[in-house]
């Protein structure tokens, strides 16, 4: 039985375990620099370092790594071991603060976008000590900023901790109008819920598409789907149960609390969904959800999906970011209460939010681009690519009472009866759970629902934070000259639903009748990575970012770069994987198949004549992609050639699967040189 409250935490070196095992001063100077920002001093960080070694090695650590996310979307380490010679042909295990605090990784393989010459090979690594060390696999792992040899910030961690202090500092302004002098700080939190596939291990490895691109680039529909909706929530089976129960143990040990688990929409689709935590302590607990899950599942014969969309014809997966807005003292910002319509401070943080994502929408959506996010959204299975925000009727009708001039007199809480007298009353919610919308407001929270699977979530949240610090400055810097605060927090919010009420939706956001709607309303439907990636560009965009000091313009343009690269990288990995699986398996598959059938029976002579059809179609397609994306190879400019690989090589990638997956569909399965669909979603 395993005894949660005792291994939770137990692999972190977190604020318990340095107060038991740092002198007493330096706990205090070590937590002061944590919580208010101060400068480590170095002889500081050698006590850490000392202690955070030997504790360590208590729990099995040879070796230590600083632990970065670069541009890659994943993150990064090398691994030193402690070991220092001693002169007599012995060592002994030493950590200096030196060590600690900073890192030297070789920076010429990760993503720059330009930021570095060719031959400028140095980066660093700086400590960053509001996120707590852990143990992992022998190694002591310490997370770290990420730069080049000339400072530029090569990951993405650097932009969310700058943008986290720039809305701390806004919405403690705010809060400190309404009189509040307590608070000494406010964070942002996100919880962040993480859908996955498991397939079966063995069957994953026949699978050159699953291996290489995360995804299968061919696959007929099994004969059943999610139509039934039997899958979601319900009984988990015991190879998944047992793999979850891993995974689980696993993250409370590392403290990354994991709470709910359940089967998604999708067969052998599933989520785990954590609790909120400060933001930059969730992206890291998210990293290792997916690594955990990622090297947890092959020890149940299982390997685990992330990308957003691996089937075809069923659901895709997401990551739902739960983002709020809490003081130190416990307060969240963004709790309505029981009468949201008298609660002024709620309806102007509301307010900013609203502001914030309407004027930023394009560079919120460019937020979560990627070639994965492209086959999921708006699939009537996740958001439109339109931009939106789902209040609920009883908040817009608050909102536009007040923007009518009168304020809006709350109804009394409501209670849901069931109509069976055993069972419980409970009070209703402000606002239901809206699943067709980006953005939804869900009780006390924003729920940004458009991030894929895979994601880093650092990017989307390090925009949250900076658009709504933008917002709530320009609040602050005119409430702050109020003659009447009531008076002017109403006429912001009376201007708000003025300027930027056509972004809030509460309707079907996957009906045709919203696109034509959102078009009338002047929302961006920006329906590919390739089309809103320019907007990362937009003089407003990175006016925003350079004046709160996130990333610099060049900066901003090399993760441009960047993101056009790795898409145009993407789907390169794709034509060749799928035309290695044509030309060496499926093609062969299918001229064997028709060289045994004869043409005795009307079964073999129709089949015969529509496979041989079918191929010399199939081999058409494949000669098309084998040119496009030779094409596409060649090309210069980053966008010019991203938007070949959308239009040419991606169109050309359809085009044959259609063919080929006709062809599954008429071959007997000893034939077929891969598992189907039927294999891969039914049979673990």
């Amino acid at each position: 039985m395993v005894n949660i409250p005792e291994i939770f935490g137990s692999m972190v070196f977190n604020d318990s375990v340095m107060k038991n095992k740092l002198p007493k001063e330096i706990y205090k100077s070590l937590k002061k620099t944590i919580e208010k920002g101060e400068d480590l001093d170095i002889g500081l960080a050698n006590v850490v370092a000392a202690a955070m070694k030997d504790w360590a090695l208590e729990l099995g650590a040879t070796h230590y790594t600083h632990w970065f996310q670069p541009l890659t979307g994943i993150t990064a380490g090398k691994h030193d071991s402690f070991i220092s010679p001693t002169g007599n042909g012995t060592v002994i295990m030493e950590f200096s603060g030196k060590e600690l605090i900073k890192g030297e990784p070789d920076a010429s393989s990760f993503p720059s976008g330009g930021l570095r010459a060719t031959f400028e090979a140095r980066g660093y690594t700086a400590w960053d000590p509001t996120s707590p060390a852990f143990v992992k696999d022998g190694t002591l792992y310490i997370p770290t900023v990420f730069c080049s040899f000339s400072g530029h910030t090569l990951d993405t961690k650097t932009p969310l901790l700058r943008s986290m202090e720039e809305i701390g500092r806004e919405a403690l302004r705010i809060v400190r109008l309404f009189g509040d002098n307590v608070t000494t700080s406010v964070s942002t939190t996100v919880g962040p819920e993480q859908e996955y596939f498991l397939v079966d291990k063995e069957l994953y490895e026949q699978r050159k598409d699953l291996m290489f691109t995360g995804r299968t680039l061919f696959g007929a529909p099994a004969p059943k789907g999610q139509e039934m909706d039997d899958h979601y929530f319900g009984a988990i089976k015991p190879r998944v149960a047992a793999f979850m129960k891993d995974l689980d143990e696993a993250l409370w040990r590392l403290g990354v609390l994991a709470k709910t688990k359940h089967n998604e929409a999708a067969p052998a689709q599933h989520e785990l969904a954590p609790l909120y935590t400060t933001t930059n302590i969730a992206v890291d607990g998210n990293h290792l959800t997916m690594e955990l899950m990622r090297s947890i599942a092959p020890k149940h014969g299982l390997m685990c999906l992330l990308h957003e969309k691996p089937f075809e014809g069923v659901n895709g997966s997401g990551k739902h970011n739960n983002w709020s807005l809490a003081t130190d003292t416990g307060k969240n910002l963004l709790d309505p209460g029981k009468t949201p319509g008298e609660n002024a401070q709620f309806l102007l943080f509301l307010a900013a939010f609203i502001k914030a994502v309407d004027e930023y929408q394009g560079l919120l959506r460019s937020s979560i681009a990627c070639a994965g996010n492209d086959h999921r959204l708006g699939a009537n299975e996740a958001p439109p690519a339109i931009i939106s925000i789902f209040l609920g009727d009883e908040l817009t009708t608050i909102l536009e009472d007040i923007e009518k001039g009168h304020r809006h007199q709350d109804a009394p809480v409501s209670a849901m009866e069931l109509g069976v007298h055993v069972l419980p009353s409970f009070p209703k919610d402000n606002t239901d759970r809206n699943r067709t919308s980006p953005l939804a407001f869900t009780g006390n929270k924003f729920e940004f629902r458009m991030l894929g699977s895979s994601q880093n979530i650092a990017q989307p949240n390090t925009l949250l934070n900076t658009a709504m610090a933008e917002v709530l400055g320009q609040f602050a810097d005119r409430l702050e000259k109020a003659e009447n605060l009531m008076e002017d927090v109403f006429a912001i919010v009376r201007e708000v639903m003025h300027d930027h009420k056509r972004i809030i939706f509460n309707g079907n956001g996957y009906s045709d009748e919203w696109e034509i709607e959102a078009e009338r309303r002047g929302l961006l439907n920006l329906k590919s990575t390739v089309a809103c990636l320019p907007q990362m560009l937009e003089r407003k965009n990175i006016a925003l970012y350079v004046e709160h000091g996130i990333y610099s313009e060049q900066e901003i343009h090399s993760r441009y770069e960047i993101s056009l690269e790795s898409y145009s990288k993407n789907i390169n990995v794709e034509a060749l994987t799928a035309l290695e699986m044509l030309n060496r398996e499926i093609l062969p598959a299918i001229n064997a198949y028709i060289g045994v059938l004869g043409e005795q029976t009307k079964y073999e002579k129709q089949v015969k004549a529509e496979l041989i059809q079918l191929c010399d179609r199939i081999f058409d397609s494949t000669r098309m992609l084998e040119s496009v994306t030779a094409q596409a190879r060649t090309m210069s400019g980053v966008l010019e050639q991203a938007k070949f690989y959308r239009d040419k090589v991606v169109t050309a990638l359809q085009s044959v699967r259609v063919a080929v997956d006709l062809a599954e569909a008429k071959m007997p399965s000893d034939y077929w040189p891969m598992p189907t669909y039927t294999d891969l979603l039914f049979r673990i």
